[in-house]
Order: structure tokens, then C-alpha cells, then sequence
């Protein structure tokens, strides 16, 4: 019988936080600048400059560790990790071995299987690299020191994951929890988050662990997902061939969907961590501590909760609207607006959702504002515009965040609701329409389609079909 193996997974998530400056400058920390503009003496690691901590990392972290239930280290402190490498100018990194900032946490993910908690082992502060751009035509390769000093949060689990399912839910309750807290975007596609994995494979009902591999340069949940089936299953063929599983870092190249080995694992005495000596230990207060919990916002659970409750929306819409912090908000201020959730509801999930996939965007790259969905729901739902005038015109919110007032007051698209002109339109449509009027007096119902799309040609398309629908009835019952 073919021996059962377990795949064991934890997870290193490295999150960049959403702070203007630096970690330990006040240079920006801007997305996309120009190469090395954003930059200082500190960021740069010149000789003689001196680091100086932004409050701001430290009160996101604590706000992280509070909403991921993990105890907090009151008195922690900074160390130097020891390492060179070109897109690393200090020739350290400033991060946290002995004393993270938060330890022994845990979420709750729920999967197929049903509910289990992941444990956190730790979330600790550091500054991210730089980034070296290897360059094909001149065959050398540059760094850019934008990135160098961004303030990181590296969230380490225990090795609770037994499936890729469980990893991108996981990942996926991470991400909610700190888009909604606003301590980040979250943004695997440009490195705003990001995980390495950490994978074994053992016997089924082995105690002991296998040797793990640890691959980077994830930056999807389905390269992710790919990275685990891959990985495994290489693990299982070495086991089964009787060879050895290697220690080592491993890069995932999506393209090819192969990873390969970068380079034996190190351990923490290779990377020499000792205190950094320019930063003083941080010390957080009760007060500190209980500022920032009363601060903590409303997280997608409880918000999935209310949204059924307080608005009588189905567990499937609220899930959608509440899977994304720019949903929801659009969602909860167009609704105070309007007062017509249902209705609010079903234009984020169905026009809104069609045009961003459309588009290849995110909601969280919605630009329109919640005072004109309202307004456009206000609009349908008088009957003021009819229902294919509507989705043009929330066509023009979505792109250009228009008033829908002014323009359907400025397109002339209000619905025509004066029966004489329609009766006398419906009656032309019949009396240039013979056969089909003939074929729906014979007893073909679908015949009426056509003289109700006829007259919603006459009228530019700004009747209410049910009233065309209803006259033409009446009109030919005679």
C-alpha cells in the first residue's frame, strides 16, 4: 500500500506599512517614484547617520498584534541582522530577534473543513531592502534605494497549514484584517505583502517533522497555491526515491511553474543579530496600549454579521461586500444616503463587479463616490431614468465619477412619462408592424418583444418599457 504523507506549512508575511515616511527617516514612501529619489544619508546607509523611529510603525504593529489576539512585548527592542548584499547599504538589516513587538497570536480561518485557528508565533518590525534591477543589454545589474528603510511588519505562524486551502485563507483573513485597520494596502502584485512559504512533507501520523524548504518570490494567491502542489510533490518523489530533502531556499518562477534552489538555509547565529546600538528599547504603556485598542475599527467579521442583520442582506452579497474595506465603505455611505440597501447592494455587486473585471482593477482602485451611486439609485428607483439609461449612465460614474443628476438633465434621458406621446409612438409602432401584430392576435406572445423594442426605438430608448409592454397590450386587446 502507498505510504499517506501531510504536507506541514507555515508562513513568513512580510507587510509594508502604510505610514508617508521612512521607518528610520522621513524620506517618502511613495510607490513608483523615480530610481533612488526618495532617499537620505539614513536610507543609504552613510557612514555617521543615525536612525531615528517613526511612532507611526510601532502604533500599526500594536494595532496588527491587538486585532491577530497576540501579547504584547511592553519593552522591546531593535537588533542587527548581519549580511551583505548590494540592495542592503548598511551591510545590516534593522529588525527584531530577540524582542518582537507581539508574540503568541493566532486567527481564526474557516475552510471546507470547517473552523480552525492558525497561531501566530510572532510579528516583529523591520526596515524592507532595496531593489536590484538586473539589467539585460549592459549586463550589470542596478539598485534603487527607494524601497530601502519602508517600514515592515513580518508576521510569523506556527506550522498549523496542512493545504494550500488553508494558506490562501489564511492570507486572505491577514490581508482583511490590515486593509480594514488601514495599517496597509495589501498588495501582493506590487509587494505591498508578501509570503514566504515554509514546507515539509512528513509520514500521516508521524510526530516528527520533515526538513522544509522556504520559497520566495510569491506575488499571487495563485502562485502561491501552485508553489504548495509543486513543492510537495517534489518533496514526496525525493522521499520515495529514497533521497534526501534538502534545507534550502528555493525561488518560485511562475512562468515556468518550477521553483529552484537559490541558496542553503541559514540559520539565525550566521546572520550575527546583536542589539542595534543606535535605537533605544521602545517602551509601550497600558495607555498606549488601550488607546489603540479603542481605536481598532469595526473588522470584516463583525461587519458580515451586522450587514445581515441590520440591513436583511443574504450571507452570499454581504460576504462580497464586506470581502474588500472599499466595498463596504461605498456600500455603508451610499446607503446612509439613499436609505435603500438592497438596491445600493445589487449595483456594487452587479455593474460594479462587471466593469472592474472588465477592466482587470480591484476595488480597492474604485474612484467614484458613494453620493453619486446614491444618487443614481434614487434616479432608477423614481423611474426618472429607466433601466438601460441607468447602466449607461453608472458607466460614466464608474469612469469619470460623473453626477448622474446633471448629466441625465444634460443628455435629456429622463423617462418619457407623457401617455399621450407614447400612445401615439405605440399606435404608429402597430400600424407599421402588421404581420407582428397579426402573429401576436394568432396566439405568439413573443411576437409583443418586438413592437415593445420597436417603440423603444421611436422613443431613443427614454420609455419605461413595462408602460410600453402594458399599452400595447391593452391597445391590441381591443
Amino acid at each position: 500500500m502507498a505510504k499517506q504523507y501531510e504536507t506541514v506549512i507555515g508562513l513568513e508575511v512580510h507587510v509594508e506599512l502604510a505610514t508617508k515616511t521612512k521607518i528610520f527617516c522621513g524620506c517618502s514612501t511613495q510607490f513608483g517614484g523615480a530610481p533612488n529619489t526618495h532617499t537620505c544619508p539614513v536610507c543609504t546607509g552613510m557612514p555617521g547617520s543615525l536612525p531615528v523611529l517613526n511612532k507611526q510603525v510601532v502604533e500599526y504593529a500594536l494595532a496588527v498584534g491587538l486585532a491577530t489576539n497576540c501579547q504584547i512585548n511592553q519593552h522591546c527592542k531593535f537588533d542587527r541582522k548581519n549580511y551583505f548584499y548590494p540592495d542592503n547599504p548598511q551591510n545590516y538589516q534593522i529588525s527584531q530577534l530577540y524582542l518582537p513587538i507581539c508574540h503568541d497570536g493566532g486567527v481564526e480561518i474557516e475552510t471546507e473543513k470547517g473552523k480552525k485557528t492558525i497561531g501566530i508565533h510572532e510579528i516583529h518590525m523591520e526596515e524592507d531592502a532595496g531593489k536590484l534591477i538586473h539589467d539585460e543589454w549592459e549586463d550589470c545589474s542596478l539598485v534603487d534605494f527607494n524601497r530601502s528603510g519602508v517600514p515592515l511588519i513580518e508576521i510569523v505562524s506556527e506550522p498549523d497549514m496542512r493545504s494550500a486551502e488553508e494558506v490562501i485563507a489564511y492570507l486572505d483573513k491577514l490581508r482583511l484584517i490590515i486593509q480594514y485597520l488601514g495599517a496597509s494596502d495589501c498588495k501582493l502584485q506590487e509587494g505591498s505583502m508578501r509570503a514566504d512559504v515554509n514546507l515539509s512533507v512528513r509520514e500521516a501520523g508521524a510526530e516528527k517533522f520533515g526538513t522544509r524548504t522556504e520559497m520566495k518570490n510569491l506575488n499571487s494567491f495563485k502562485a502561491i497555491a501552485h508553489a504548495i502542489e509543486n513543492e510537495r510533490e517534489r518533496q514526496i518523489d525525493l522521499l520515495e526515491a529514497g533521497e534526501a530533502v534538502v534545507q534550502e531556499t528555493r525561488r518560485w518562477d511562475d512562468t515556468k511553474e518550477y521553483s529552484y534552489a537559490m541558496r542553503s538555509k541559514e540559520d539565525a547565529q550566521d546572520y550575527r543579530y546583536f542589539p542595534d546600538p543606535d535605537l533605544t528599547p521602545v517602551y509601550i504603556s497600558d495607555e498606549w496600549i488601550a488607546r489603540v485598542r479603542a481605536a481598532q475599527p469595526e473588522l470584516r467579521t463583525e461587519k458580515l454579521q451586522r450587514y445581515k442583520e441590520e440591513f436583511s442582506i443574504p450571507e452570499y452579497d454581504a460576504g462580497i461586500l464586506t470581502s474588500s474595506k472599499r466595498l463596504a465603505d461605498l456600500f455603508e455611505e451610499a446607503t446612509a444616503i439613499c436609505k435603500k440597501p438592497k438596491k445600493v447592494s445589487n449595483w456594487l455587486m452587479g455593474e460594479t463587479l462587471r466593469l472592474l473585471k472588465e477592466n482587470g482593477q480591484e476595488p480597492e482602485d474604485l474612484r467614484f463616490s458613494p453620493e453619486n451611486l446614491a444618487k443614481l439609485v434614487n434616479l432608477a428607483d423614481a423611474g426618472t431614468v429607466n433601466n438601460r439609461v441607468a447602466k449607461e449612465v453608472f458607466e460614466k460614474i464608474f469612469t469619470d465619477d460623473i453626477d448622474p443628476e446633471v448629466y441625465v438633465e444634460e443628455h435629456g434621458l429622463k423617462t418619457v412619462n407623457d401617455e399621450g406621446a407614447l400612445r401615439s409612438t405605440v399606435e404608429a409602432v402597430i400600424a407599421a408592424n402588421p404581420q407582428s401584430v397579426a402573429d401576436y392576435k394568432g396566439g405568439k406572445e413573443k411576437a409583443i418583444g418586438f413592437l415593445v423594442g420597436q417603440t423603444m426605438k421611436a422613443m431613443k430608448g427614454k420609455a419605461d418599457p413595462g408602460a410600453v409592454n402594458k399599452m400595447l397590450k391593452e391597445i391590441l386587446s381591443r
